[in-house]
This record gives C-alpha cells, structure tokens and sequence, in this order.
C-alpha cells in the first residue's frame, strides 16, 4: 500500500515527509504525550534521522510503513500524525495529536479517515494498541470503530476493527 494524501473535514493527511521534522519536533515536543507510550520529545535532529528511515519503508516487501502528517487546514499548521504499518488485509494504526491542539477531536477525525482509507485499499483488520490508562487514546479507537479484545500485548489493550470484506 502506497501513502497517499487524505482529505477530512478539517485536516489534510499529507505524506510523511523528511522535510517535516523540525516542525513535527516542536508539534511533538511535550513531554506529557510520552507519558503512555515510553521515551521524551526528539530533537529536531533525531526526528528527521526517524523520518528517514520510516520515508525509506520497511526492508520487508510484504509490509507497507504509511506515515502522515495532520496538518489543520483553517490555520495551516501540523498537529500531529497517524500511521499505519500494513501487511496484507491487516493494518495496525497509531495516532498522536500535540498537547496544544488535544481535546479537539483531530485525532478522532485522522483516525476515522485513515480507517475509511485502509477500507478503500481491501484491508480487512484493523488494530490499534493502547495503554489501559490511556483514556483519551481508547476514546479515538472507539470513534474510529475498533472496540478493546481483553488481549493485552505488552502491558496495552489490543484493540480490533473487523471490516467487511
């Protein structure tokens, strides 16, 4: 599966880019957002060694790495990000929204159009793996369609989307 521009109401996922760094860096930059998910903020320097890597794709064929930036259209600035690692009719998605911009449903919103895109595209599964504690973040998946399995994977809640097929 190949990235690709996605519109929603108000945010344009636009492809991961190299480029797009320095200002996910400081989008990216409260330490508050590592809270469930492990590490601190990267550097703008870290975070464009990162986004190398994911531009450059997985070293597996079988496996499509897809990364977008939110980007908020009213006043044109980034927000966040969403992703999607894909391999064959499965999908596993992941989503994080800066602090400043949270509590608006821009997450909610990315993620639900990133699920309609991963329909289009004939994926059939869909999950997503959050920490118990994380309310916010089990919140996004319920809107987007996925419900908790009572699996857990490394301390998180797997969460599950079967779409038709």
């Amino acid at each position: 599966m190949r990235t690709e521009p996605v519109r929603s109401r108000r945010l344009d996922l636009l492809p991961l880019r190299v480029a797009h760094a320095a200002e996910m860096a400081a989008v990216l930059s409260d330490p508050a957002l590592h809270t469930y998910i492990g590490g601190r903020p990267s550097t703008p320097e870290a975070l464009r060694l990162r986004y190398e890597h994911l531009v450059a794709g997985s070293p597996d064929p079988s496996v499509s790495w897809c990364n977008w930036v939110l980007r908020e259209r009213e006043e044109s600035r980034f927000v966040g990000t969403v992703q999607a690692t894909v391999t064959g009719a499965a999908a596993e998605i992941a989503w994080v929204v800066g602090t400043p911009w949270q509590g608006r449903g821009y997450a909610s919103e990315a993620a639900r159009a990133l699920v309609d895109l991963l329909r289009r595209r004939s994926v059939r599964t869909v999950v997503a793996h959050i920490h118990p504690g994380h309310l916010a973040s089990a919140a996004v998946a319920r809107a987007a369609g996925l419900a908790p399995t009572g699996e857990e994977q490394d301390g998180e809640v797997r969460w599950r989307l079967d779409l038709p097929g």
